[in-house]
């Protein structure tokens, strides 16, 4: 990777290479956005935006099996949020001073792509924003090597509401929805997962714009007891190390035989999947760790604050409440954390890093502000602007203090 920046951008830091593709989005615009693409990618963009018909094309490309799946995964993430803007929008008014809630007027969502497509992605970004009524949204994802976005990620962005989708990723995207271009419209908030280019890009614009967070690798931790079935254990192992081989996988039992048989059962499994070299790299970092009782393994995870925690334990719902830290906990006999990836209904975009100790996954609060109202009158100065102007003079701040006090003469 660094003899890459050097021949590309002159420099071994990535840091480094991603400020100089921000700087150059920021003065040529569209221009930088093909021309990075091609520099970086060797893709020759002939349009940045996606058409409407090109989305609607689209349908014509997707097996209507994974449509179908799609629009099931889209009514459940919607149901979910909608419940959660229920409980959470709910306006101030006490005496003088309000709350009011706000959409943002314009959501920049970024998804990767390239290689691969992401619809479910899609759908945990966008159904949440457009639930919470932001006005604009626009999406951002890499091309193929054709130039076009994978046909799945434009009927999962139909599905879920998406206004504008633009061919273009990395770092320079990025700079795009943070700054504008001629195309491209700046943003309020840029959200979704990226690779580390994707990550810098997001903490150096942060400021600018509005960020979700910066999500690294993905990881899950399972507490597991005699009860577990060690291939249910194995599976849900070998599934989040098949990301990328910096996932994190760890098990987290009060039985040594099913440390064991969990061990032997991946092994076992392993041979029959398509990514053996991947998985084998992650798991080269995985842990299984065997614990005295279900207490010790609580307080582990607390202290790792795992993005995806799973509970397969007997009465793995009575553990619940002694969480503290996690992205989201799936509890019980049968749980796996690929229906949360794809279908239950609450956002697969969760903190990573041991970042669930001070942050949430993304949610329909991500897409809205507080706006604070306080109404002043004749009586609230008179019962108010004595203190108001006090404390202002104690900070040696005279002109504060003034325009309480000539409102009390």
């Amino acid at each position: 990777m660094r003899q890459g920046l050097q021949k590309l951008f002159n420099t071994g830091d990535p840091e480094e290479a991603v400020r100089q593709i921000v700087g150059e989005v920021r003065a040529r615009g569209d221009a930088a956005l093909i021309g990075l693409t091609f520099k970086i990618d060797g893709i020759k963009l002939t349009s940045l935006e996606v058409s409407k018909a090109q989305v609607k094309n689209a349908y014509q490309e997707v097996d209507m099996k994974l449509v179908d799946a799609l629009h099931l995964a889209a009514d459940n993430i919607r149901f979910f949020h909608e419940k959660q803007k229920e409980n959470i929008w709910h306006e101030l008014k006490e005496g003088n001073l309000r709350q009011i809630i706000r959409p943002l007027q314009r959501a920049g969502l970024y998804i990767p792509g390239g290689t691969a497509s992401y619809p479910s992605t899609v759908l945990m970004t966008a159904v949440p924003a457009k639930v919470a009524g932001v006005g604009e949204i626009i999406l951002v994802t890499p091309p193929k090597a054709n130039g076009a976005v994978p046909p799945a990620t434009l009927v999962a962005a139909d599905i879920a509401g998406v206004d504008r989708i633009f061919n273009i990723g990395g770092a320079q995207a990025v700079a795009a929805l943070a700054y504008g271009t001629q195309s491209v419209p700046n943003v309020d908030k840029i959200c979704g997962p990226g690779n580390l280019f994707v990550m810098l890009a997001k903490k150096l614009v942060y400021g600018v714009v509005a960020i979700d967070g910066l999500q690294g690798p993905s990881e899950v931790l399972i507490i597991a007891d005699e009860t577990a079935k060690p291939e249910f254990c194995a599976a849900d192992l070998l599934a989040q190390a098949e990301h990328d081989t910096l996932a994190g996988a760890v098990l987290v039992t009060t039985s040594r035989k099913l440390a064991d048989e969990v061990i032997q059962e991946i092994e076992r499994q392993i041979k029959e999947l398509s990514r053996p070299q991947i998985i084998r790299e992650s798991l080269e970092q995985g842990v299984v760790v065997v614990v005295k009782n279900a207490e010790q393994a609580i307080d582990l995870a607390n202290l790792y604050a795992p993005e995806h925690l799973c509970l397969i334990m007997r009465d793995a719902e009575k553990y619940v409440d002694r969480i503290n830290n996690a992205g989201c906990v799936v509890a019980g006999e049968y749980a796996t954390v690929v229906l949360g990836d794809y279908v239950a209904g609450p956002s697969h975009a969760l903190p990573t890093g041991g970042t669930a100790r001070f942050s949430s996954p993304l949610n329909v609060s991500d897409f809205f502000k507080f706006i604070n109202v306080i109404h002043e009158d004749k009586a609230s100065v008179k019962k108010l602007g004595k203190a108001a102007s006090v404390i202002a003079r104690a900070e040696g701040l005279d002109a504060h203090a003034r325009p309480v006090e000539r409102r009390m003469e």
